[in-house]
């Protein structure tokens, strides 16, 4: 039998043996190579203000082909999207390719104003080389990408995206590295993440806050103090959880998200409210 082959995508550089797939769900081992499970399989495909990214500050008022495959490499018990991320969808997926996407982009562009395309609603990065490959394609049409991901993958696998990339959204589950392990990531790559891309192309982060895990306000402030000395302009998004996939705690109490804005704002001149 084949050595295992390492993933090279995110921190957890599964070990997989040929015919394995990693915790993702999203990525196989084929004789030797680690590949995407489903290259060009689409479960979403809407075009969506951009707003709904959320992007407050890029582009406002514009429309965006957003499009989302299946699978994560996190597993977050709250997840909002746990129907295509946390599996592979039996039904209702298509396959598609980045010149199909393209086509789609153009046609919604000519019609509907559409600004270029939107990488989204799963973990994108689970499938970066379709989404480098359309990213070009979508560049090359005058169009602009944007990218709403957890963060974590490794610096190679972004080197490969960023000179494609318009505008980032990034999940930042919370500041401490005991959220992360809860969730099965790492935060360092995530911050690491998110100081590459400023540096580099309009960045927003949102943070889900969910009671009793990411609420407490010291934590905030250390959050909100970080990413100004990332980009004091940077904005952050502060959202409002509710009850999906395994969490069952009751929604983000108003008055907790109302206290953590205002501890944000010590610190940033954007933050803003999502979900209430």
């Amino acid at each position: 039998m084949s050595a295992p082959t390492i993933c090279p995508v995110c921190p957890h550089h599964c070990r997989l043996a040929p015919g394995e797939t990693g915790i993702c769900q999203a990525r196989t081992n084929r004789k030797g190579y680690i590949v995407p499970s489903g290259y060009g399989v689409l479960a979403s495909m809407a075009l969506d203000p951009i707003e709904k990214k959320p992007l407050a500050r890029f582009m406002p008022g514009s429309n965006i082909l957003s499009i989302g495959f299946y699978g994560c490499n996190m597993r977050c018990p709250f997840c909002q999207n746990y129907t295509i991320s946390q599996r592979a969808p039996k039904q209702n997926t298509r396959r598609v390719s980045p010149r199909e996407v393209l086509a789609d982009a153009a046609d919604l562009k000519r019609t509907r104003g559409n600004i270029g395309v939107a990488y989204t609603y799963n973990e994108p990065l689970t499938n970066y080389e379709y989404v480098r490959d359309t990213a070009h394609l979508i560049h090359e049409a005058g169009m602009v990408n944007v990218l709403v991901t957890n963060g974590q993958c490794t610096d190679a696998v972004l080197s490969e995206l960023l000179p494609d990339l318009d505008a980032v959204n990034v999940d930042l589950k919370g500041f401490r590295p005991e959220i992360y392990r809860a969730c099965g990531g790492d935060l360092e790559t995530t911050k690491h993440f998110i100081a590459r891309t400023a540096a580099h192309c309009h960045v927003e982060v949102t943070t889900l806050i969910v009671p009793g895990l990411n609420d407490d306000p010291d934590d905030m402030a250390k959050e909100a103090a970080w990413l100004a000395d990332v980009n004091p302009d940077l904005t952050l998004h502060l959202t409002r959880y509710f009850p999906m996939y395994r969490a069952v705690k009751p929604p983000t109490p108003i008055p907790t998200l109302n206290a953590l804005k205002a501890v944000a704002e010590a610190h940033l001149s954007h933050v803003l409210l999502g979900n209430v």
